[in-house]
């Protein structure tokens, strides 16, 4: 893993320079909102970085499973990537557990809310959706409906997420599949999350 040094130096540049004096929103400034505004650019330049972070972060949890969840992560992505899928679905493959360890019961809704911005509505919709598509597989063994996902047939992205999690997501815990190490994906990672402007524009 390589995290982008220079980013964390201006990130506390920017952190020790001049701030708001403001204790409310209504006493706040358009001096203040701009200054504000040229920092948070740097908050978001420094996006890739800390999803490679909280990836790192899942490598000593295995939560009771077979392989840590890093290693789900990196094994759902590989078996995309090995398939022939595009760097968009491996992206979405590599980061659909990243809140594991920050939202366990929710960590579907944290993932989509990081990836939306990046990626397209078909995939935002299949990382939304996948933890109730995953229990297709399983939920029978802890209370809950397999058929859940039934709730969401009528949906055009049902049977793209549904092969989601047959194909990558639910064979993903095998201890002796050789998965690409997470430095192999970094460069999807930095390529979707790229340092943008307020406007959306990459900066170069």
């Amino acid at each position: 893993m390589t995290l982008d040094t220079s980013r964390e130096q201006q990130f506390a540049k920017d952190a020790s320079s001049s701030r708001a004096k403001f204790t409310s929103f209504a006493e706040s400034t358009k001096a203040d909102w701009d200054n504000i505004m040229v920092q948070l650019e740097t908050t978001q330049a420094r996006v890739a970085d800390r999803l490679i972070e909280q990836l790192e972060y899942l490598r000593h949890d295995y939560g009771g499973f077979p392989v840590n969840r890093l290693e789900h992560c990196l094994q759902t992505a590989t078996r995309a990537e090995r398939d022939g899928r595009d760097e968009e679905y491996i992206l979405c493959a590599l980061v659909h557990d990243i809140g594991d360890n920050l939202s366990p019961y929710n960590h579907a809704a944290v993932a989509a809310a990081i990836v939306e911005p990046a990626v397209s509505k078909a995939n935002h919709w299949l990382v939304a959706h996948h933890g109730i598509f995953q229990g297709y597989f399983f939920w029978q063994h802890i209370g809950l409906d397999p058929n859940a996902r039934e709730n969401f047939r009528d949906s055009e992205y049902f049977d793209y997420t549904a092969e989601f999690c047959a194909k990558y997501d639910q064979v993903a815990f095998d201890p002796d599949y050789k998965s690409a190490p997470l430095e192999h994906f970094e460069p999807i990672i930095r390529k979707f999350f790229a340092p943008r402007d307020r406007t959306g524009e990459a900066i170069n």
